[in-house]
């Protein structure tokens, strides 16, 4: 007795285990039939304003127009799709006992499936499972599904997975793609009409096709809107106009109106929705200008064109416009913003803050500029005239060539090739020998990205210098942001700069200011509601690159303009093609006030009126505002002491005059060349008096060649018929009237007067070419003809 109830109990107890076990693996089979992710489709990838406006979309991979899941469903269509799908649906735990009744009740009498009972939630499922044969099983599959979906996920959560993944007719998946598609506006802005047309389709999607099924898909949004008015959802009036509305006659095209920023950004984030930094409205405007200066540009077969706007201060891109709505013949995709391009001049304000930085120059030093031979390299200004001499600031503010090509030479390439990397152009990485002096002139590559961010980054340091007890931050050059959300992080602050002092850049940018803008625009000055603006042009060799950066304290504005190809066009250049594009944009943004002067980098010093350099006892000066470090730089090497007869027409010394009669008096001198281009652009100078004869001491030059220069040996080449040309040989002289007598080697060949220059005819060999004027003083140029 005692050993069965033994064998009972053990039984029991055995039967007992098997049943806890067969719960446990049900429980656990029930907590993990649910996937964690139910949908794992392609997405569109999704581009929105800083505002949340649809600037572009791409097709999912799948091709399917399926935008990535809502932050929650708009409320008007919430109360359509429930009304209509799912009445009880905030009340029941995933299923409807109820509606399934009914529905299989109605089913058996039809002999055919004429009723759904399904919740949307137990829909969810089935359209995760990619809608699977219809069966009593699947439904029971369905159910187990649905009540788990409702433990783990809110109503709100599963009413928006539902919406976002329903089909909407085509290839539209989700309320957002066909907000979009059939009504070009985001789902928050649908009408009752339209949100209750919406929340039918996923029922029947196939009725939405264009021309066809208007009047079934009318009768069911109808249904829906009068159902919507007796739950007292919507009042009389709403119901009426919205039965009134129309049905879509065909899909629309969706948004794109930042194409090449999409493209751009699909590169890292396909299939996201990415909110932008980007400004609508600007970016419309922006559009706007230029597809009006496009048509002007077509006609000189100008085909692309690109625009970047920054904001300053945010470090955020404002407006990206990557090519122009041209054909695909011209390459309508190709993102211009990022194409390595030559610079033109550009780069020129990189060289001049450089210089100010490192105390080589100041603002109003003089630079020659005259015919310049270095090596085989030979730079013209665009104009291919001559000023002689002309200031640092005003060299850069008329974009002349040799001063620039000068100033490089004497601040080295290599200096200002770490400057450019240190600014980030990403494209010029080749070294600095393979660049040489044709880097500031265009005989490097840059892209629009860089150039703005560049030119940003310098205003950004010239800011936040002034707003921080003038310091700098240690993280000020970075590139701008695309996305609203992300932040900048500009590091501690610090007394010592990163790249610039805010002295040179605030100078180099009063310097930029002085250009004279194109058209009607060069008479800004006079109107009071103009806004000083900071900006460069560039045009490269052979007009294929038209360039123009402008710059304040909150915006840079960067345009491009050209062929994607390469062509060059006659006349295209940075201040007819691109300057006028830059000016309009600025006119649509809010004015900016001017840079502050950062005063804790500016000092205060001796300028030589003539020369610009720091005076010396012996200039006339005037007192001006220079970057601190300009105190580095060199006196005036210009003006000399020299002693004057009475009537002070000659120079003269203690060995032909005596000591009383002798007026001392201090001249600017400029060397002979630079001296006699200068006088004709500069009528008020005066040639230092000759020295007087009898007197002893060294004679200042008077003469210089001008044609060939800085070389040593001359190839002549051969004309049409063979022969070998004539080399020409000019000079100039400090007195313009003055007879010259030429010779080549020993042999007298002719003499000119005004006009001296002489062609020559060479044979191969060792010579020497000799201008002696009628006071006797001679140049020698001695050279191997080959």
């Amino acid at each position: 007795m005692k050993k069965g109830l033994l064998i009972h109990l053990k039984y029991y107890l055995l039967n007992n285990k098997l049943k806890a076990i067969l719960v446990l693996v049900i429980v656990a089979a029930y907590a993990f039939c649910l996937p964690n992710k139910l949908f794992n489709d392609p997405t569109s990838t999704i581009l929105e304003s800083r505002d949340g406006d649809l600037l572009g979309a791409l097709i999912a991979d799948d091709g399917q127009w399926r935008f990535p899941i809502l932050d929650a469903v708009p409320p008007k269509f919430a109360q359509c799709i429930t009304h209509f799908e799912d009445a009880h649906f905030y009340k029941h735990p995933g299923f409807n006992p109820i509606s399934m009744f009914k529905a299989l009740n109605a089913n058996i009498k039809a002999g055919k499936v004429v009723r759904g009972g399904s919740t949307i939630t137990q829909q969810v499922i089935r359209l995760s499972r990619k809608n699977q044969s219809r069966s009593y099983f699947e439904k029971v599959i369905e159910i187990i599904l649905a009540t788990r979906l409702e433990l783990r996920d809110s109503k709100e959560q599963i009413l928006n997975t539902y919406v976002s993944n329903a089909p909407y007719g085509g290839n539209v998946v989700g309320l957002e793609a066909a907000s979009w598609r059939y009504f070009n506006i985001a789902p928050h802005k649908l009408s009752w009409g339209q949100s209750a047309l919406l929340a039918v389709l996923p029922n029947a999607p196939s009725l939405l096709y264009p021309g066809k099924n208007v009047e079934p898909l009318i009768e069911k949004r109808n249904r829906l809107l009068k159902k919507l008015l007796e739950s007292k959802v919507i009042d009389e009036i709403t119901y009426q106009l919205s039965i009134e509305e129309n049905i879509p006659s065909k899909p629309e095209k969706l948004p794109q109106i930042g194409p090449h920023l999409l493209q751009n950004i699909v590169k890292t984030q396909k299939g996201k929705r990415v909110k932008s930094s980007i400004d609508t409205y600007l970016q419309e405007l922006a559009l706007q200008i230029v597809d009006r200066h496009h048509n002007l540009q077509a006609e000189n077969g100008v085909n692309n064109m690109a625009v970047l706007i920054l904001d300053v201060k945010s470090k955020k891109v404002l407006s990206y416009i990557g090519n122009t709505k041209t054909t695909k013949a011209h390459q309508k995709d190709v993102n211009i913003i990022l194409a390595p391009r030559s610079t033109g001049s550009v780069l020129k304000p990189f060289l001049y803050m450089a210089m100010l930085d490192a105390g080589d120059l100041l603002p109003e030093t003089l630079i020659a500029d005259v015919p310049t031979t270095i090596g085989d390299y030979k730079p013209e200004n665009f104009t291919l005239k001559y000023l002689g001499a002309v200031s640092a600031k005003e060299a850069l503010a008329k974009s002349l060539n040799i001063p620039a090509v000068r100033m490089l030479k004497s601040f080295g390439v290599t200096r200002f090739y770490d400057i450019l990397r240190k600014l980030d152009l990403s494209d010029i990485n080749k070294g600095a020998d393979h660049y040489g002096l044709s880097v500031i002139l265009g005989g490097s590559e840059s892209n629009l990205w860089d150039i703005c961010n560049a030119y940003s980054n310098l205003a950004g340091t010239l800011n936040h210098f002034n707003e921080n007890s003038s310091q700098y931050y240690t993280n000020e050059y970075q590139k701008s942001g695309f996305s609203s959300d992300s932040k900048t992080d500009l590091g501690a602050f610090n007394f010592d700069k990163e790249i610039f002092n805010a002295g040179s850049i605030y100078f180099g940018f009063e310097a930029m200011k002085e250009l004279n803008r194109p058209g009607i625009d060069n008479s800004w000055r006079y109107f009071e509601s103009a806004q000083e603006i900071a900006w460069k042009t560039g045009t490269s060799f052979g007009n294929r690159d038209a360039w123009s950066v402008g710059v304040t304290s909150n915006y840079v504005v960067g345009v491009w303009v050209g062929n994607a190809d390469g062509e060059g066009r006659p006349g295209m250049t940075g201040v007819s093609a691109a300057a006028p594009v830059m000016f309009d944009l600025f006119d649509v943004l809010p004015k900016s006030e001017w840079f502050l002067t950062p005063l804790d980098d500016v000092i205060e010093a001796k300028i030589c009126t003539n020369s610009g350099q720091l005076a010396s006892d012996i200039c006339p000066f005037t007192v001006k505002q220079v970057p601190a470090k300009g105190l580095d730089t060199d006196l005036c090497q210009y003006h000399k002491l020299v002693y004057l007869n009475k009537d002070q027409t000659h120079r003269v010394n203690a060995s032909c005059e005596r000591l009383g009669d002798m007026v001392k008096s201090s001249h600017f001198v400029l060397p002979p060349l630079m001296a006699w281009y200068y006088k004709r652009n500069n009528s008020d100078y005066k040639y230092l008096p000759p020295l007087k004869d009898g007197c002893e001491g060294e004679e200042t030059p008077v003469m210089a060649f001008t044609e060939p220069l800085n070389t040593n040996t001359i190839i002549i080449p051969k004309g049409i018929t063979g022969e070998r040309n004539k080399i020409v040989f000019k000079i100039a002289h400090t007195n313009p009237e003055a007879q010259i007598y030429w010779y080549l080697d020993d042999t007298f060949l002719k003499s000119t007067q005004n006009f001296n220059e002489i062609a020559i005819g060479l044979t191969s060999g060792f010579h020497r070419v000799t201008a002696l004027d009628e006071n006797g003083r001679s140049i020698i140029k001695k050279f191997n003809v080959k």
